[in-house]
């Protein structure tokens, strides 16, 4: 679910990159204000998937941490093995 949640948050920020750079040229107030406001968004979304990535990448060490204390894993070879197992 939160891989889903990531990958669709990233199709988003790319979407809207894409639109933002297609529209650079825009001059008119109104596009200008809808890109200044499409910008803002996307740079707290941008944070927010970073926000989230590293929150996942936290739990993912937590959780190696604990099974290499749990199997007595004591050398680099046999973590690296418990995780493709």
């Amino acid at each position: 679910m939160q891989h889903r949640l990531i990958s669709d948050l990233q199709q988003v920020i790319d979407n809207a990159e894409d639109l933002l750079h297609c529209t650079d040229s825009a001059r008119d107030g109104a596009y200008r204000a809808a890109r200044d406001k499409l910008a803002q968004t996307l740079a707290a979304a941008t944070e927010e998937l970073q926000r989230i990535e590293d929150a996942q990448l936290e739990r993912m060490i937590a959780a190696t941490h604990e099974a290499s204390i749990r199997h007595d894993d004591r050398t680099g070879e046999a973590r690296l093995l418990r995780a493709f197992h």
